[in-house]
């Protein structure tokens, strides 16, 4: 068992804030299961990666022996988290709510430990509650308080209309956690508002503060807007091995490390020394294959991640052959030898000699997964696959 220094250096790697971090050290001494909650609204069917930097957590707490509440917020959900939103969010009906909570629990047990997971619905105790156990919860909160969050605020200050339902979503999600006694609660850091209304209704019913974990709020492929579905920016949970290696491949440099920090779960130390050598000169495309074939292998297998890029089509790394390559014969027409530059073009593979010129020059010709070097000659008999560029690549066969 991992001591509380060793627990503590898991459980904070890659987060936000933890608040605060004295009592989580405190109920760490007491050595027993901490009940973990983590809340999810079923808004949409799909998981994406971004919303598995949370889950990663909990799974985290769960190898050091603690015990995780994944909440499906059905009843929450029907309301509408205003978190973020200018405008108040339409609310979900039962239906909807019912139908992606499915395809959540099918997703997560990719990542959670089945035998320490608690599946719960909110609808459970909330839609016990009569009219006055309401008006009670809604009185553990003041109108000050509720436009202490950014989002309220800028509502109010613009004119903008707030629904009263909209300030009942924080004092419910707070009260989850009075029903489920969390001692720890996790979140994105948008929800750091919400987390903390649990600390204080839980307090109010006379219950020991839950402790908050915040983690961040993944950036899409695009490096700029959180990951997002609507944005098309997104690594999808349910998506195919050759789509993921596909997505994955084409992420900016520069968000590599920040996607190895949050969604791999090898040692930090190693990390680092992929980062150092590719400050050294190593290829990026590189460490992003192993990343991708680490997130492949856990959503689908080790044999997928192997094969992936075979998968990916003709939108591959440069080096890599899918299956089913097109095959393209390129006659020499009396010649003896053909330069490469000449095989691209008639191959299809360029538009005109100047392209084929500028993709020779950019060194992103590969034959048989090799980058091309030098003044090769072709000549009859020659069956190889050339690639020009990430979405260009066929079996070329020279004939007479």
């Amino acid at each position: 068992m991992a001591s509380i220094d060793e627990a503590l250096a898991i459980i904070k790697r890659g987060i936000d804030e933890l608040i605060p971090e004295e009592e989580l050290i405190t109920k760490l001494k007491e050595g027993r299961p901490l009940r973990i909650k983590a809340g999810f609204d079923p808004t949409a069917p799909d998981l994406h990666l971004g919303h598995t930097v949370l889950i990663n957590k909990l799974r985290q707490f769960q190898d050091l022996g603690h015990d995780v509440i994944f909440l499906i917020g059905d009843f929450t959900g029907m309301i509408g988290d205003p978190t973020g939103k200018s405008a108040t969010r339409p609310p979900l009906t039962e239906e909807q709510v019912r139908q992606n909570a499915i395809t959540y629990k099918e997703q997560v047990f990719k990542i959670l430990d089945p035998a320490r997971t608690r599946v719960v619905f909110n609808s459970e105790w909330m839609g016990q509650m009569s009219a006055a156990d309401m008006i009670r919860l809604a009185g553990q909160s003041t109108v000050a308080r509720m436009l202490e969050r950014d989002d309220f605020s800028k509502r109010y200050d613009s004119n903008q209309p707030i629904a009263i339902h909209e300030f009942l979503y924080p004092l419910v999600q707070g009260y989850d956690s009075v029903a489920l006694e969390a001692d720890v609660e996790l979140g994105g850091t948008d929800q750091r508002f919400n987390l903390g209304m649990g600390r204080t209704i839980q307090g109010r019913y006379g219950q020991e503060p839950q402790v908050i974990l915040t983690v961040p709020i993944l950036e899409g492929l695009d490096g700029v807007q959180k990951m997002s579905k609507s944005l098309g920016n997104y690594v999808g949970v349910n998506d195919s091995p050759g789509e993921m290696y596909t997505k994955l491949l084409s992420m900016p440099d520069d968000l590599l490390w920040r996607y190895f920090e949050l969604l791999s779960f090898r040692p930090l130390a190693e990390i680092e020394e992929f980062r150092k050598a590719v400050a050294d000169g190593a290829n990026p495309q590189d460490y992003k294959k192993l990343l991708a074939e680490e997130i492949i292998t856990r959503f689908h297998d080790e044999e997928a991640a192997k094969t992936a890029h075979k998968s990916a089509g003709n939108r591959v790394a440069l080096g890599d052959i899918p299956d089913n390559v097109p095959t393209v014969e390129v006659s020499l027409d009396g010649q003896s030898e053909m330069p490469m530059a000449s095989v691209l073009r008639l191959a299809g593979l360029v538009k005109n000699g100047a392209a084929a010129r500028d993709v020779l020059g950019r060194g992103a010709v590969f034959v048989d997964g090799q980058k091309f070097e030098g003044d090769r000659l072709f000549v009859e008999g020659d069956d190889c696959v050339v690639q020009a560029g990430k979405k260009k690549i066929a079996r070329v066969l020279i004939t007479a």
